[in-house]
């Protein structure tokens, strides 16, 4: 048995004569089992400080009633020193319905702030940002969740924010929410599952075919899973050069294309619509057809093992790209994957090679929207930081384990706002017009800042260390599990 300690750097050595599924399945037990024990020892993840300094009594009075009143009015007078005058700036909204939680499904409108707690504390760790997790229930008086109450929200809360990060809503609402705020918000609202995710995965496949020795533009790509990660993920792979005749897509009743009447009646489901219009020409609805030859399978469906075969791999193309997303198993675990043939295997998770999350993007690519104070996120914003997180790894080395930044290769965030923020400024939607280098320079001050402030914390004993029995706890809960 490996020495237990709290780095867990390599959770393979905790599970020795373990390997293939067993081994994959052991993790997974185990990271569930420490994150309920740390989650209940810390209760919970994020806290709030102060940001100004307190130096003597009157102090408060500056801060509160009766000085905070100039503040008032001046804001009253000009709404946009709001950005100035307070922290609304650097302040981002991280908003869920929680019908969508990661791979567990609707988990009641609390059951998500975990999850939300943790995009704020991956905002401000890597972005040097300052999130607050919120939770609410969209269920009208038949219990049924609706778009219009996270619209209404949304709206009603935005002058207290500078952006806002939508998560975990459930298709169809989620479309609706996000094509309606973004049109009826002066505020950036990002959905992360859908943009962000499809940011990263696109930077992984930019590097990808680049060791592949493959155009995108030639390609021939089968995408399984047809909600608003994948459906975003052609969108803006389609964007970026890929030819949509040789996309095919796949959802639980087959492939899209432009028969796909039960689709075409749903309005709801537009996004889906639109592409299958433009993918799919031959009407192809056997994944194995669809799949013999292709260059590139990217699959955000159900989690795994298995969902994917290994048999469908065999009959992808040489140097052949597999992209297995789901959460918290992936389609098919990446030995697997391997041993029918792949070049090279993505997945969702950080204990395996090659991890394609949007935690590598969300953070530079929100702070760049900030900092430029820009109205909205554009397609072409998000092509951007694809392409900065793609370069950020090409710079350092790639090769086929290695795909896309890590999380610890901090500088990415601030490679990624710099590309954000001029992209906002060239289309004319940034209200700071910014050089590259001060976008660059501020995002990196404010996330040296922000991991300088969290070690203080920890070093200070403010952030109290969790004693070691919890890991062996956990480990022993899952290895007795698994005798």
């Amino acid at each position: 048995m490996a020495k237990i300690n709290l780095e867990l750097n390599n959770l393979d050595t905790f599970f020795p004569g373990y390997s293939g599924e067993k081994l994959a399945r052991a993790k997974t037990l185990f990271l569930k089992e420490l994150s309920f024990a740390i989650h209940k020892f810390y209760s919970g993840k994020m806290t709030t400080i102060p940001k100004a300094g307190l130096y003597g009594f009157n102090w408060f009075n500056v801060y509160y009633t009766p000085g905070v009143s100039a503040v008032s009015t001046a804001i009253r007078d000009d709404n946009q020193l709001s950005f100035e005058l307070s922290n609304r700036a650097n302040t981002v909204l991280v908003l869920s319905d929680s019908t969508r939680v990661l791979g567990d499904g609707n988990c009641t409108p609390s059951g998500g702030l975990g999850v939300m707690e943790g995009k704020a504390f991956l905002m401000k760790y890597l972005g040097g940002i300052d999130a607050y997790p919120v939770c609410i229930d969209s269920r009208d008086k038949k219990g049924v969740c609706t778009p219009q109450k996270i619209i209404d929200f949304v709206k009603m809360s935005a002058p207290s924010f500078a952006a806002v990060n939508l998560e975990d809503i459930s298709q169809p609402n989620c479309y609706e929410v996000l094509d309606t705020l973004k049109k009826e918000c002066s505020i950036p609202v990002w959905h992360d599952d859908a943009q962000g995710t499809a940011c990263v995965i696109l930077a992984g496949l930019i590097n990808a075919l680049k060791l592949a020795k493959k155009n995108i533009n030639k390609i021939k790509l089968v995408m399984l899973g047809a909600g608003a990660s994948n459906t975003t993920i052609a969108r803006l792979i389609i964007k970026a050069g890929a030819k949509s005749k040789n996309i095919i897509i796949f959802d639980s009743k087959g492939g899209l294309h432009k028969n796909r009447k039960d689709i075409f009646k749903d309005k709801r489901f537009y996004p889906k619509w639109e592409l299958c219009k433009s993918t799919n020409p031959k009407k192809i609805s056997d994944i194995e057809t669809a799949i013999k030859g292709a260059d590139v399978l990217i699959a955000l469906s159900k989690p795994g093992p298995n969902v994917v075969k290994p048999s469908w791999i065999k009959l992808m193309n040489k140097k052949s790209i597999v992209f297995a997303c789901a959460n918290p198993v992936p389609e098919i675990y990446p030995y697997a994957a391997k041993k029918a043939g792949a070049f090279i295997v993505a997945t969702g998770r950080g204990d395996f090679p090659n991890q394609i999350n949007n935690s590598i993007g969300f953070p530079g690519i929100l702070k760049g929207a900030l900092l430029v104070r820009a109205s909205k996120i554009t397609d072409e914003m998000a092509i951007s930081a694809s392409y900065a997180i793609a370069e950020t790894a090409q710079k350092r080395g790639i090769k086929p384990n290695n795909i896309v930044p890590l999380m610890t290769e901090w500088k990415v965030f601030a490679n990624t706002a710099k590309a954000v923020g001029l992209t906002a400024i060239k289309q004319g939607i940034a209200e700071k017009k910014l050089s590259g280098n001060a976008i660059y320079k501020k995002a990196y001050e404010d996330i040296k800042l922000a991991r300088k402030s969290f070690e203080l914390l920890m070093n200070a004993g403010i952030i109290k260390k969790p004693p070691l029995k919890l890991v062996k706890n956990a480990l022993k809960k899952v290895t007795d599990k698994l005798k």
